[in-house]
C-alpha cells in the first residue's frame, strides 16, 4: 500500500491455537505525513506507541511458535485499538502534546486514515483469528500485549502490569492469579485502565465471537531495554504456555459487554 505497511503478520504454529496482537506496536508513519508537525521527540514518548511491546511481541511469538499481528502505524496516526466510531480515534492532543496534523481533519482524510491504515489492520487480525481457528479445530485464544506510564500527571502507578477486561473472566482469573504467585509483582485488575470499550480491539475480535481473550499491560519502564524485555519475556512465556494449554480457554462463549449491547 503505497510506500507503507500497516500491519505485520509474525509466522507461527496456527495449530496452536494462540494469537498474540500488538494494537501499539511501533510509533512509524507514512511518508507523507512527515511526523503530524510534532517535534521527533514526540515519537520516543507513548502518545506515540506502547513502549518495548514490539520486541517483547517478537520474543514471546519466536519462543512459543505462535502468530502475532502487529501494527506499523503509530498511534497519533490513528488508534487501532478504538472503534471506527470512537471520537478519539484520530486524536488532536495527547497527554498535552497538541498534534497539529490532526487539527483541523477533513472528513476525506479522516476516513482515509480509516480505509488505509485502521481497517487493513483490523482485517489482518480478523484473518489471523480464523486461520488459528481453522487449523486448532477450536476457539483460539488471544492475548493482546500493551504497555503505559510508570507515572501519570506526576502520580507514581504501583503496578508493574495489568490485567484489563471486560464482562469475560476466563483467561484473566488464571493470568492473574499465574502473574500474582510467585509474589515479586504488583498486578493491576482493570486498573490503572477499564478494559471495557466498546469498539476496540479485544470488543471487536474476541467480545462480540465469544473468543477467550484477555489484555495484558507492562509498565513501560520494566521493558525500555533488551534485560527488560529478556526478564518480562522469561516471565510470560511459560505463563502463556499454560493458559493456552487449558481446553477452558478454547471454547466459543460469547459474555454481555459492560458497555451495552452488541451492534445488530
Amino acid at each position: 500500500m503505497q510506500d507503507f505497511t500497516p500491519f505485520e503478520i509474525l509466522s507461527g504454529h496456527y495449530d496452536r491455537g494462540l494469537v498474540l496482537l500488538a494494537d501499539h506496536a511501533t510509533n512509524r508513519l507514512p511518508n507523507r505525513y512527515a511526523r503530524l508537525g510534532l517535534p521527533e521527540t514526540a515519537f520516543g514518548r507513548h502518545i506515540a506507541y506502547d513502549i518495548g511491546i514490539e520486541p517483547l511481541t517478537r520474543a514471546l511469538s519466536a519462543r512459543l511458535g505462535v502468530p502475532a499481528v502487529l501494527s506499523c502505524f503509530s498511534r497519533l496516526l490513528i488508534d487501532p485499538n478504538r472503534g471506527e466510531d470512537d471520537p478519539t480515534l484520530v486524536m488532536k492532543i495527547s497527554d498535552g502534546a497538541i498534534v497539529p496534523g490532526n487539527h483541523p481533519i477533513t472528513a476525506e482524510e479522516w476516513n482515509h486514515r480509516v480505509e488505509a491504515y485502521h481497517r487493513p489492520y483490523h482485517q489482518a487480525v480478523s484473518r489471523t483469528i480464523e486461520a488459528v481457528a481453522e487449523a486448532s479445530g477450536k476457539a483460539p485464544l488471544v492475548l493482546s500485549l500493551h504497555s503505559y506510564t510508570p507515572a501519570w500527571k506526576g502520580v507514581p502507578r504501583p503496578w508493574h502490569a495489568a490485567v484489563l477486561w471486560d464482562s469475560d473472566y476466563r483467561a484473566v482469573a488464571p493470568l492473574l492469579g499465574a502473574l500474582r504467585a510467585p509474589g515479586d509483582i504488583v498486578v493491576g485488575d482493570n486498573e490503572p485502565y477499564d478494559g471495557a470499550l466498546k469498539g476496540d480491539t479485544m470488543y471487536r475480535h474476541c467480545m462480540m465471537t465469544g473468543i477467550p481473550h484477555a489484555l495484558l499491560e507492562v509498565r513501560q519502564d520494566l521493558i525500555g531495554d533488551t534485560a527488560g524485555i529478556a526478564a518480562w519475556a522469561d516471565r510470560l512465556e511459560p505463563i502463556f504456555e499454560s493458559l493456552n494449554a487449558d481446553p477452558a480457554l478454547h471454547r466459543y462463549e460469547r459474555h454481555p459487554s459492560r458497555t451495552g449491547p452488541y451492534p445488530a
